[in-house]
């Protein structure tokens, strides 16, 4: 990843507008700043969240509270607690996709 040139920016989350992107179950909360080709988000994901696609982009995730579930398309599955994080490249490496029994608030940078 290649941050951008871009000034100093300081980011108060909770006045930065949500939008909802429903899952094939539940539903994920987003609050995104977005800067030239770089995308940081605050997301939450409602309890019983599973994603509606299979994802391919590289992220830098952290799970700021709840828990989530990591399944990749060629059947490994991770779970994360608050604290963990995972990183991975655009097509580095099997598709994945998220999903929470519980919810989950993470912190996403792509």
């Amino acid at each position: 990843m290649k941050l951008p040139t871009s000034p100093f920016t300081v980011t108060d989350w909770s006045k930065v507008s949500p939008t909802t992107h429903p899952g094939e179950h539940g539903e994920a909360i987003w609050r995104t700043l977005n800067i030239g080709d770089l995308r940081v988000r605050m997301v939450e994901y409602s309890p019983g969240y599973l994603a509606d696609h299979w994802c391919d982009r590289g992220h830098v995730l952290y799970v700021l509270k709840g828990e989530l579930d990591s399944e990749l398309r060629d059947g490994r599955k991770f779970k994360l607690t608050a604290g963990m994080s995972y990183q991975v490249s655009d097509y580095g490496d099997a598709a994945h996709r998220s999903s929470t029994a519980t919810g989950a608030t993470l912190f996403i940078v792509d």
